[in-house]
């Protein structure tokens, strides 16, 4: 594991940001790995992701926010920090369909992604095994048009009793209430499969095969008050043809579906993502 600091940050820009971003890290004894940024739409509005070593760097992080505040104001900057060793604490809900679950885990325990799955929440019992197998607490809690307050309750009992970080609905065919969205904005993953803004809501492959499309999809994005329209992460196509029955497109899309979700969380859990307006930048 690298042991490094990110600096996220949003502002206007202006002459002499990224030497100044520079100098900073420089003057207390940072090495700069990696530095990325972006001017993002007609404002030329600055986003940047800056990586830098830890070892031989001289301020205590802890005393980074009263050192870098005045940098921070005179730019009007937005910005976070993290360590690249901060491993974010994972839930994954999942119903019935369980290929990006099974997937997630794999790359889990290989360490492609580095977070801790510290549970996962299904409206069905089917996924169990796969909790059970990889040795993670599995949660049923069945969701009905008449019990949805009461169980999104339940959910969230658990996810803040563990102090969960990011939440992966990794084909969780409930749609979660403004309510329970309001508590883990920016923080809730979502693989929709479809190529957004194409076929939202339910049965996409159907309606990709009704449409008669010669290339389908899968989206990954944030989750939103709104129904599948949050800022999109990542997508990814397969050519369709003539001759593909809608259970064709199933079995290709699922293969879709689980890179483009993985990607969007290991995007996520290394703080490469930033937001400006309904879109993301992606510092790859």
């Amino acid at each position: 594991m690298r042991n490094s600091a990110i600096l996220l940050v949003q502002c206007p820009d202006r002459k002499g940001l990224d030497a100044t971003i520079a100098d900073f890290v420089y003057r207390h004894g940072g090495n700069i790995l990696h530095f990325e940024q972006h001017q993002a739409g007609e404002e030329r509005f600055y986003l940047a992701r800056v990586e830098w070593d830890l070892d031989g760097f001289q301020l205590d992080l802890k005393d980074f926010p009263e050192k870098f505040t005045p940098i921070a104001e005179q730019f009007s900057m937005t910005w976070r920090i993290a360590l690249s060793s901060h491993r974010p604490r994972v839930a994954i809900f999942v119903s019935k369909h369980d290929h990006c679950l099974v997937d997630l885990l794999y790359r889990h325990r290989n360490g492609e992604l580095a977070c801790d799955i510290v549970l996962i929440v299904s409206n069905h019992s089917d996924a169990g095994r796969h909790a059970e197998f990889y040795g993670i607490p599995y949660y049923v809690i069945p969701v009905t048009r008449e019990n949805k307050p009461e169980a999104e309750r339940q959910e969230l009992e658990l996810l803040w009793k563990n102090k969960i970080d990011l939440i992966v609905l990794a084909r969780y065919m409930q749609v979660l209430s403004p309510d329970f969205i309001a508590h883990f904005p920016q923080q809730i993953i979502n693989i929709h499969h479809s190529f957004l803004p194409a076929f939202v809501g339910g049965k996409p492959h159907l309606q990709a095969y009704e449409r008669g499309v010669k290339l389908i999809g899968a989206t990954a994005h944030y989750v939103t008050e709104v129904l599948d329209d949050g800022p999109i992460i990542e997508q990814g196509i397969e050519r369709v043809s003539h001759r593909d029955e809608i259970e064709d497109l199933v079995t290709k899309g699922r293969d879709i579906e689980k890179v483009v979700l993985s990607r969007a969380v290991r995007w996520h859990i290394e703080n490469r993502i930033l937001l400006y307006e309904n879109k993301t930048i992606i510092f790859e």
